[in-house]
């Protein structure tokens, strides 16, 4: 990345979340949202670097955060529901900063917490999913129907399968991109994520 990032801090109702911002031109941003809290998942993780990297290269702020008792954040895990206030307390940031073109996008359990606030929230202008657990956490997507412009997954991801995700895909009309012969942790196939986010960012510019 060519500049550092900013450590900040932002208020999640009385918690105090720990993030890292980046500023772009615009006032198109994005925000970031990691793994699995309770499988060590944090805003550090290889795939949330990667799409960070990407959005800042196609033009948008970024911010990745760590949900409520990851790394400096306070509060403990709270099975997703916290964690909703948590990204609410994010978009509410890059609305402070002049974002006003926010897309809520998220990784893995990330990507289902994004997907229960987005269902009955607003504050964001898009939607984009890599790696939605279908298969290891409950998903109702209804709520996110036309809210949703990406999924990216790949074609051996043990939680997100391929037959699975294409429906999905197709109910909420959503666009899907593939990771050929990447599994739900991308090691080695992060550049396909990358340029699957860039080229979406490119065309909806």
């Amino acid at each position: 990345m060519t500049t550092r990032e900013e450590q900040v801090f932002f208020k999640s109702g009385r918690f105090d979340i720990e993030g890292l911002y980046k500023a772009a031109e615009g006032t198109r941003g994005a925000v970031i949202t990691h793994p699995h809290s309770q499988m060590g998942g944090s805003m550090m993780n290889n795939v949330v670097e990667t799409m960070v990297t990407a959005l800042y290269e196609e033009g948008c702020s970024t911010l990745r955060f760590n949900f409520r008792g990851v790394g400096r954040s306070g509060g403990s895990f709270d099975n997703g529901i916290g964690e909703q206030d948590d990204v609410r307390g994010a978009l509410a940031f890059l609305a402070n900063r002049g974002v006003t073109d926010r897309l809520l996008t998220g990784y893995s359990f990330g990507a289902w917490v994004n997907s229960r606030m987005a269902a009955d929230g607003d504050g964001f202008s898009d939607c984009i999913m890599v790696s939605p657990p279908l298969n290891f956490l409950e998903f109702d997507l209804t709520g996110i129907r036309g809210k949703c412009g990406l999924i990216i997954c790949g074609d051996r991801d043990q939680f997100c399968p391929l037959k699975s995700v294409e429906r999905a895909a197709a109910d909420i009309g959503a666009r899907l991109e593939v990771v050929s012969r990447a599994d739900h942790f991308y090691f080695g196939y992060e550049r396909g994520i990358g340029d699957f986010l860039r080229d979406y960012l490119a065309a909806s510019r």
